[in-house]
């Protein structure tokens, strides 16, 4: 689903997804397209897209619960969210260990974003939500 309005330059995009590697693909993939249509600068936008896309998937799998991929641009900031049904699994930022081949999605999204964090409810859901400046568009 896609809104914009043109007298308080809002825009809107959402998906829902299987929380599937799959499903993480698409996300990122269908958010890199709306970007551009939009004319948004893709990066570090994306790669904050896949963490939180790939996280819902890996983490808060639930059978036959799907995950939701919003894109919110309001004035010159761009809201990314992505909801999932596991409000019970809080995320928090952890540095794995050197030698680790995962556990850094939530630290990039740290670094990456101006602002990140988590918003519950209603149970059982939880949105893992990250916004970026995108200057005046």
């Amino acid at each position: 689903m896609i809104q914009e309005s043109a007298a308080t330059r809002i825009r809107n995009f959402s998906v829902q997804l299987s929380p599937t590697p799959r499903g993480a693909r698409l996300a990122r993939l269908l958010a890199t397209e709306q970007l551009r249509t939009w004319g948004l600068p893709l990066d570090p936008a994306r790669q904050i897209i896949a963490e939180l896309a790939t996280n819902a998937a890996t983490h808060s799998r639930i059978p036959g619960r799907d995950f939701r991929l919003t894109l919110y641009v309001v004035g010159d900031t761009l809201r990314i969210e992505v909801t999932d049904t596991c409000g019970d699994r809080e995320p928090r930022p952890q540095v794995p260990d050197l030698d680790a081949e995962s556990g850094r999605g939530l630290v990039l999204v740290e670094a990456l974003a101006e602002k990140w964090g988590v918003s519950l409810g209603p149970r059982p859901r939880k949105t893992v939500w990250a916004e970026l400046s995108v200057g005046d568009v």
